[in-house]
């Protein structure tokens, strides 16, 4: 399957796997499909799966009281997806995760990845890294968020992620970097890319 091959490309990059443990863990995931604003997981269900991206787009977003979305995170090929907080302490999420394209995926139970990280210390170890890094990115955003101008966090985006543009909606990358969508029009405008 190709999708287990980028799996493992991805996963090897992060802490690579001896051959019984790819294996193992290979044999724990099975594909799912969403077509356009599929909900994976919505606000107050504890997420059960740690997703794997082969195809389209997915953001994770909140909803305020003022039904106002903010949206935390993309997800696109080829890279880990889900509510992270959630699966990891296995609490009701705050966070819908949804498509925002039509999208192919591979998944694992929360229960199969724990059963696994407990028979595989290279799993394990993966598994932490990869939170590692996660938490890495939040940090950095966090930063971005509080400390740069909505200029800087909109080069900072073109540069980190360029792609970006073409395939997500400009309302979600405008939400994404805290300004409103007229500001992003106009930097998108002004700014060469």
């Amino acid at each position: 399957m190709e999708g287990l091959q980028q799996l493992q490309k991805f996963v090897s990059n992060i802490a690579p796997l001896r051959e019984e443990e790819w294996t193992a863990f290979a044999a724990g995931w099975s594909p799912v499909a969403g077509k356009r604003k599929t909900l994976l997981t919505a606000a107050g269900e504890t997420e059960r799966y740690l997703y794997f991206v082969l195809e389209g787009v997915q953001r994770v977003f909140h909803i305020g009281e003022d039904r106002q979305e903010a949206t935390l995170v993309f997800t696109y090929p080829y890279s880990f997806g889900g509510v992270a907080d959630s699966l990891l302490t296995q609490t009701p999420s705050s966070y819908f995760f949804e498509t925002l394209t039509s999208s192919q995926l591979l998944r694992i139970s929360h229960q199969q990845l724990q059963q696994l990280m407990q028979a595989h210390t290279g799993i394990r170890d993966l598994v932490l890294r990869a939170t590692a890094f996660a938490l890495k990115g939040v940090l950095e955003r966090q930063l971005e968020l509080q400390c740069f101008s909505a200029e800087q966090k909109f080069r900072t985006l073109l540069k980190r992620s360029p792609h970006v543009l073409q395939i997500i909606p400009h309302k979600y990358l405008a939400s994404y970097l805290g300004i409103d969508p007229t500001t992003f029009s106009k930097l998108l405008g002004s700014i060469r890319i």
